[in-house]
């Protein structure tokens, strides 16, 4: 008897770590139906104030039924974006936070997560990265995945909604060379 070969991936090089999979398109996220926030503004104010994060920093939110923040943790990240690597670091911060809700039947909490970077508020790869990362740290987290939020010096902005804010907003500290002219 022989097995199918059919539709099979070359693996790839020894070494060389696979990133197929590991970043969500904007059609896919859309695609799986994340839940609105009923007030954005609240959720996206409440953790900025409670972190005060700055540049490459992530802060995700565990909000509860009633989708008032739980528990939240916030790091920094700032190697090169990795699905695998990004959804390591949410999954510990979840584990650190709040017991997993694996035994339920359905989940009651959500996680969102809000990135602090620098450029447009609009899609990148890297932010496709942390969604593949939300989506299967909330999976084995036993959580429902809920929005992606980036903050920019444009504002805030909801990915995969189109739903956005002014403030906060991120904004770059003066470097040393503008501090001693101002």
């Amino acid at each position: 008897m022989a097995f199918g070969v059919l539709g099979s991936v070359p693996a790839p090089p020894r070494g060389v770590p696979s990133r197929l999979g590991r970043v969500l398109e904007p059609s896919e996220w859309a695609a799986a139906e994340i839940p609105l926030l009923n007030s954005p503004r609240e959720v996206v104010t409440g953790l900025h104030s409670l972190h005060r994060p700055s540049l490459a920093t992530a802060v995700v939110g565990v909000l509860g039924p009633d989708e008032r923040v739980t528990a939240s943790a916030s790091f920094q990240h700032t190697a090169r974006p990795d699905g695998w690597e990004l959804r390591n670091l949410l999954l510990s911060s979840l584990r650190r936070i709040i017991p997993h809700d694996l035994r339920r039947r359905r989940p009651v909490r959500t996680a969102v997560l809000l990135y602090y970077r620098e450029g447009e508020g609009t899609w990148t790869e890297e932010d496709g990265a942390w969604m593949w990362g939300l989506r299967d740290a909330c999976l084995l987290h036993g959580l429902r995945c809920g929005a992606y939020v980036t903050l920019t010096g444009e504002g805030w902005r909801i990915l995969g909604e189109g739903r956005r804010g002014r403030r906060p907003s991120f904004v770059a500290e003066p470097t040393s060379a503008a501090r001693k002219t101002a």
